[in-house]
């Protein structure tokens, strides 16, 4: 049978393909199925509950929705003349209480001088007034310090660099010690937790380069691995701690390898890059 070239061509040209189309379906299943990547990441940044110290009235805001602080900024004010009046009550109960701690003094130091003409018991009782007038100015002093502490403490502060967001707060509005009124994103803790399939984790280290890249956004950004979670939830418990992280499977009814957290340090955010927690990104480990 002979063999013209063009029928020798073609054959050339079909085994060239398929070889092609062979390793390209090679890569695509080492990408999909080995590589370290995954579509499910989100932007992650700690949320701080700005808190007041002291009860009473708001009497001033001076932040708007979704304005950048700098740590120590003053946020809002809660009734400072209220607070100022009683610093003004402690500083005036301290110079009564000095005033009597001063007489108990002059008393105790005369009945000294007249010797054996006073009484001994005259004398213990100088000295015990004058111990009582020094433990009342102390605690004059100490309800001064408080007093001050809360005046200052009438002012809250921004605790981290970040942005106010979902802000309400209002003048006249009463704020209670301990529970928290406004929310304040840290932006320098913003970075991007990644969700990878367990049977991947034999290829990810703490220090592994890594490329994010965030949906809607053009442009890459670079990073690091920083961390591995120690620990998930586990379904099969009836309870869960709710301390852990749960992940939920994207099928019920498929067995799935679990996902496992893995945080994201981001080394450089290009200045068009627009960062939002709860974000979605896709992360891949360049390794």
């Amino acid at each position: 049978m002979k063999i013209t070239f063009r029928s020798f061509t073609r054959v050339l040209v079909t085994l060239l393909l398929l070889a092609g189309a062979g390793l390209a379906a090679r890569e695509l299943w080492s990408h999909y199925m080995d590589d370290p990547w995954t579509r499910d990441a989100r932007v992650r940044a700690d949320i701080v509950g700005v808190t007041p110290d002291i009860s009473g009235l708001v009497s001033e805001v001076l932040v708007h929705d979704n304005q950048a602080v700098a740590r120590g900024d003053v946020l809002f004010r809660v009734d400072r003349q209220r607070f100022a009046i009683a610093l003004e009550q402690a500083e005036a109960a301290i110079d009564g209480r000095q005033a009597t701690l001063d007489q108990a003094r002059r008393d105790s130091e005369r009945l000294e001088k007249l010797g054996d003409v006073a009484s001994t018991q005259s004398k213990e009782k100088a000295q015990a007034a004058m111990v009582e007038a020094q433990a009342s100015l102390r605690q004059a002093q100490a309800d001064r310090d408080l007093a001050r502490l809360n005046l200052d403490r009438s002012d809250i502060r921004a605790a981290v660099n970040g942005v106010i967001t979902n802000l309400s707060l209002r003048p006249g509005d009463y704020v209670s010690a301990g529970k928290a009124e406004l929310a304040l994103v840290d932006t320098d803790s913003l970075r991007v937790e990644g969700y990878f399939e367990e049977t991947k984790l034999s290829r990810i280290h703490v220090g592994d380069a890594v490329s994010v890249r965030l949906m809607g956004q053009s442009g890459i950004i670079p990073g690091r691995v920083e961390s591995i979670a120690a620990g998930i939830e586990d379904r099969e418990r009836t309870v869960g701690s709710g301390l852990l992280a749960n992940i939920n499977p994207t099928f019920s009814w498929v067995r799935l390898a679990q996902r496992v957290p893995i945080r994201i340090a981001l080394d450089h955010v290009p200045d068009d890059t627009r960062l939002v927690a709860g974000l979605t990104a896709t992360v891949a480990i360049l390794n």
